[in-house]
């Protein structure tokens, strides 16, 4: 500022009065009074006193209210002397600069806050010779200095001394903080050294700067090096005015606040404040070190050159900032290096699954298809069948196979479709998809990702996401996947989608289209055996803390657990059931009690509680009670139906907790006994005296499906004919109008769970006979096959 605002503090009544514009003769004649060799040193902090300048000073140390009352009542003479440093409070010599001013008290006045305002008017400029008093305040001898004066003549001084009073009046302009009156008081000074030391006195400048010009002993040297201080101002307050100007331009009518904002960003961008620089340097240097699509680059650069242009203050920014290291983090085209040894693919899955072999055939073909082709636009996998059959874990294990990174995410339950598109950037809080979150937080483009519960979708109030995974598991559209978040397409092709279902039905048909399905059936009760005595067992004895010498379990007491207390195709029961001993046994050690390392079942029933009540053949003696197969989510299981008849007009009732399906088999099945009652032997009469009774026990569990159409219609059979059915006797099966016996499926799970209730033989439709030939030799012994193609048949059989 080149005028300081110390009128008010002053005491004066008007400016005039406290700057008084002298002219040569009266500057000439101050310089000339006579100047004492010892003087009182007032030390002053953040100003530097010029000769025949008046200011005003605060005195607030004890020792400078004494020195100015002492030299007031005297000659009214002090030297003025600078602090180096202002911060220190008790100065020593070292501390002063060594040249100053002799100043001549003008008026002194008492404060009610107790500090001295003094107005002082500098004399000369002298030299500190040597200090003679420090207490109470500084005596000095001193040297006058005597101040070259250029010629009136000498033209260049002359242009200087205009070039500085023309430039300040520019800055007093200029500048709006500058009282305007200030440009007439530089107007009206005539002596070029006051005019100098004036300006000197009052711009814009650091106390060691003012210093500086005041030992100058050449006023043209003075003159010289104060335009180019004023000349470096006059600059900072021009650019200033012009960032205010374009900030102006760019304002927005309705936001007053907006203008304070631009304001700070582009006087950011023009002095060099680096405090948003730095973190868009950051983002530069990582945008050029990015292998990306040219569309990608250009939507970076575009969005780049917006965030530069928005305030930081402002919500958006931040938003943008999300959005960009969003982009800046996706792995575009990084990708893991592949390892397609199908041997070491074939050992890490015998090293982690048991059985499940045609599985593994299926994978290893997968897997040299994608070795051949290369480009990873192979069929999406879609591994199907009841829980705790190893589906997840299988695609974890060709992650490790192939070498590449493994993700999972879990759709079951999901109703919102910008889980998988992502949301649209218009308002707080918006994010991607997780899909692409997922591929972010993994680092590569090519991993092995694992789509778990995808027939658990649902539709809901915002969209059908199962609509929007037709796009990421459609690899002719997958190349270029659109997320609304990130607004241009991402290559998904690279990435190895692999799906897990527990039932196909509730996924919808167009996306059911795009995966193939793989059907991964139950374990039989020697493969459950096996791979809890290698896998299991070991497990929970180290999740535990247990050693392999601290629990024996052996096969027998495994298939006990397996047939007593676990009813599933998979292995989940299994496994809660093995850690819970192994739980029981590091009690034991953690107590220090004793307990029989290597259990027998009456250990392991103690422990375990009562075995459940298998699912097992009783035998059967009553008429109209059959054995049916049924599938469930959970594997295959046993299905008894009961059939009685009753005095009445022919009604049909049927109990049990029945979908419609069942019951529209029951309804079937009786149309097709009175057509056939001839064949069967029964008599018409029956159906018009006689009401039939059809009931599924277990009302609490629903049960519903297309395969128990043969089983109802030979209990009705039975019951109106009194036949008995065969011992050991089981079926499955659903039937026509017409008599023809119709294939079902889940076969496998439905013959394992024959097996486990020790049925000896199985009724299944002739279109099955392919379903069981895929099934291992081993896993059929014990049963025998009855394959019928109509419902003739299927009694012939089955009574006695």
């Amino acid at each position: 500022m080149l005028l300081k605002n110390i009128f008010s503090e002053s005491g004066f009544e008007s400016e005039a009065e406290f700057i008084p514009l002298m002219n040569q003769d009266e500057e000439d004649q101050l310089l000339k009074d006579d100047i004492p060799k010892q003087l009182g040193i007032l030390t002053v902090r953040n100003m530097v006193l010029y000769s025949g300048i008046v200011f005003p000073i605060i005195a607030g140390r004890s020792g400078s209210i004494r020195l100015l009352q002492d030299a007031y009542e005297s000659d009214k003479t002090v030297g003025v002397l600078t602090q180096k440093n202002p911060g220190i409070e008790k100065v020593l010599e070292k501390d002063l600069y060594s040249i100053g001013t002799v100043a001549k008290i003008l008026k002194l006045l008492k404060m009610p806050d107790g500090n001295t305002t003094v107005i002082l008017q500098g004399k000369k400029r002298f030299k500190v010779n040597r200090f003679t008093q420090n207490h109470p305040y500084f005596k000095a001898e001193i040297i006058a200095l005597e101040e070259k004066k250029p010629s009136c003549k000498d033209k260049e001084y002359i242009a200087l001394v205009d070039s500085i009073k023309e430039i300040s009046i520019k800055i007093v302009q200029d500048n709006p903080n500058i009282p305007s009156e200030a440009s007439i008081a530089i107007r009206n000074i005539e002596s070029p050294s006051f005019l100098i030391n004036f300006v000197a006195a009052n711009m814009n400048l650091n106390t060691r700067d003012k210093q500086k010009l005041l030992e100058y002993d050449d006023l043209k040297k003075r003159a010289m090096e104060e335009l180019r201080f004023l000349n470096k101002e006059h600059q900072q307050i021009q650019l200033k005015n012009d960032i205010q100007s374009r900030v102006r331009n760019d304002m927005d009518q309705q936001q007053r606040e907006y203008f304070l904002h631009q304001q700070i960003k582009a006087i950011q961008e023009e002095l060099g404040d680096i405090s948003y620089e730095k973190e868009f340097e950051e983002m530069r240097i990582k945008a050029s070190q990015k292998k990306w699509s040219q569309e990608a680059k250009e939507q970076f650069n575009r969005e780049f050159l917006k965030m530069q242009r928005t305030t930081p203050q402002m919500p958006e920014y931040t938003v943008q900032r999300n959005y960009l290291e969003f982009m800046i983090d996706l792995p575009w085209e990084k990708c893991s290096t592949d390892n397609f040894d199908l041997e070491y693919a074939q050992k890490i899955l015998d090293r982690d699954h048991y059985g499940l072999e045609k599985i593994k055939v299926r994978i290893i073909e997968y897997l040299a298809v994608l070795k051949l082709r290369k480009d990873m636009r192979s069929p999406i996998l879609c591994f199907y069948g009841p829980p705790g059959v190893g589906k997840t874990s299988l695609g974890k294990s060709i992650a490790t196979a192939i070498k590449r990174k493994y993700v999972r995410i879990s759709v079951g339950g999901m109703h919102d479709e910008s889980e998988i598109r992502g949301h649209r950037r218009t308002y707080i809080g918006a994010m991607p998809g997780r899909l692409l979150q997922s591929i972010r937080k993994i680092g590569t483009s090519n991993p092995v990702f694992v789509i778990d519960e995808i027939d658990k979708m649902v539709i809901g109030p915002n969209g059908d996401p199962a609509s929007a995974m037709l796009e990421v598991l459609d690899p002719e559209q997958n190349t270029s996947f659109y997320d609304n978040f990130l607004e241009i397409g991402y290559d998904l092709s690279k990435v190895l989608f692999i799906a897990t279902a527990n039932s196909i039905s509730h996924i919808p048909h167009a996306l059911l289209d795009r995966m193939e399905i793989v059907n991964i059936n139950g374990y039989t009760l020697e493969e459950k055996s096996k791979i809890a005595k290698k896998h299991i067992v070991p497990k929970q004895l180290k999740e535990n803390g247990l050693k392999k010498s601290d629990l024996i379990l052996g096969i027998k007491q495994i298939k006990n657990i397996i047939e007593n207390y676990t009813r599933e195709s998979g292995l989940r029961s299994l496994e809660k059931k093995i850690a819970k001993l192994t739980r029981y046994v590091a009690k034991n050690i953690a107590m220090d009690k004793k307990y029989t390392k290597r259990m027998n079942i009456e250990k392991i029933e103690s422990i375990l509680g009562s075995p459940k009540k298998p699912s097992i053949y009783e035998g059967n003696n009553t008429p109209g009670v059959v054995t049916g197969l049924a599938w469930t989510n959970f594997g295959g299981d046993i299905l008894y139906i009961e059939s009685i008849l009753s005095q009445g007009s022919g009604d049909l009732s049927i109990t049990g907790n029945l979908g419609e399906i069942m019951k529209e088999s029951a309804t079937i099945a009786l149309q097709y006994i009175k057509a056939h009652y001839k064949e069967f032997n029964i008599d018409p009469k029956m159906f018009e005296e006689k009401n039939v009774h059809i009931h599924v026990p277990e009302g609490a569990v629903p049960k519903d499906g297309p395969s128990a159409g043969i089983t109802m219609l030979t209990s009705m059979v039975s019951c109106y004919t009194n036949r008995k059915l065969k011992p050991y006797l089981a079926m499955t099966g659903e039937i026509t109008l017409r008599g023809a016996v119709l294939p079902v499926g889940g076969i496998q799970e439905k013959i394992l769970a024959a097996k486990r209730a020790n049925i000896q033989e199985i009724i299944l439709s002739y279109a099955n006979k392919k379903d069981v030939e895929e099934i291992k030799p081993e896993h059929l012994k014990g049963l025998t096959f009855d394959y019928v193609k109509n419902m003739n048949d299927v009694i012939n059989i089955s009574l006695l």
